[in-house]
């Protein structure tokens, strides 16, 4: 069904008007405006960090962080840009500080596992785009095969299919060029299906053993 662009126009105002109002709480530190934004994005926030770390200990603390700098650094929030945006460019910078003071080498150190680590679930609220191909397999096959993938092509396919972000509000938050953003989507999507085999393929062999 075709969208006009008249109801694309009203959204647009519609989501500028929402983004006004945050900026504003922010400003006034507002708890009772924080407690909504928590309650709203804490979900889809928990399960970006699970991917960009594969650690649920390592994204929960994070993920306090996050919230902390918004409160303390909210009044930085000018509303022009979508405000998940914001919320998410922060998380991100906060997982490349923890990573440049353990002196890892890329992101991908950070989603080695110890034998007693917890496994962790990434939560979703409603349909994606990804789970159209996620009907077809199993979701927590598909989540494991996600953290085999570079760090920078997982994180596209994460931003793009699960926070539905457009390439362009990809390219903003992660200071890449849009042609390097859609590099990294192709490649990254074109990873899913051979890692998927490769992955049910030791499976087998590890049951038999």
């Amino acid at each position: 069904m075709a969208v006009s662009a008249a109801t694309l126009s009203l959204t647009a105002a519609q989501t500028q008007t929402e983004n006004a109002a945050i900026a504003r709480g922010l400003k006034r530190q507002d708890a009772e405006l924080l407690d909504q934004l928590i309650e709203q994005y804490q979900h889809r926030l928990l399960r970006y960090l699970l991917f960009l770390t594969g650690r649920r200990e390592v994204a929960e603390d994070l993920f306090q962080e996050t919230w902390m700098r918004v409160l303390l650094r909210g009044a930085q929030y000018n509303g022009k840009a979508r405000f998940d945006t914001w919320l998410f460019t922060i998380a991100r910078n906060l997982v490349i500080d923890l990573s440049r003071k353990r002196t890892m080498a890329s992101l991908d150190e950070m989603s080695e596992h110890n034998e007693d680590d917890r496994p962790f679930e990434i939560t979703a609220e409603g349909p994606s785009p990804l789970e159209q191909f996620q009907v077809q397999e199993n979701s927590a096959e598909v989540g494991q095969v996600l953290l085999t993938l570079e760090p920078s092509h997982r994180e596209v396919l994460v931003l793009r299919f699960y926070e539905e972000m457009s390439l362009e509000e990809i390219a903003s938050m992660t200071s890449a060029p849009l042609s390097t953003v859609k590099s990294r989507l192709y490649r990254g999507l074109a990873s899913l299906k051979p890692q998927l085999a490769k992955l049910r393929s030791v499976r087998p062999a590890e049951a038999r053993g």
